[in-house]
């Protein structure tokens, strides 16, 4: 079994996430959402949800086999089971690029999830009349 690991924060939940949720699922036959519970200190700003509801939300998802909560990327390695990292194209500061450097190290595949054009939470934030409505 092929089990793919992946993260975010998922406070704004939109289409943008349920697609790069879908894409991660496809690479394996396990998928594994890291949802990060320091998002106060990491982003600088308040967030709407508690790590327990976007928890919940993640979960929901059908093609989601686990929910684990991590404060820092790096520190997943000794913590969880998978074969694939995928990540977003934005997703590249210090811990990633450790996360990064260990998974080349240890055979684990590196996959750039691509982000759905013109949906992006922090855009959403800061002007709401910029939300896509499907």
């Amino acid at each position: 079994m092929k089990k793919v690991l992946t993260v975010g924060v998922y406070d704004l939940f939109h289409y943008g996430h349920l697609q790069s949720l879908k894409k991660a699922r496809k690479l394996g036959d396990h998928l594994t959402v890291a949802v990060h519970d320091d998002v106060e200190r990491s982003k600088g700003i308040d967030f709407i949800y508690s790590l327990e509801q976007r928890m919940e939300v993640v979960a929901s998802l059908s093609f989601v086999d686990e929910v684990i909560s991590y404060k820092r990327v790096d520190q997943l390695i000794g913590n969880v089971d998978f074969d694939v990292f995928a990540h977003g194209a934005d997703q590249n500061h210090e811990y990633f690029q450790h996360m990064f450097s260990w998974c080349h190290q240890n055979g684990i595949e590196l996959v750039t999830v691509p982000r759905t054009f013109g949906i992006s939470s922090t855009q959403m934030r800061h002007d709401p009349q910029s939300i896509l409505v499907i």
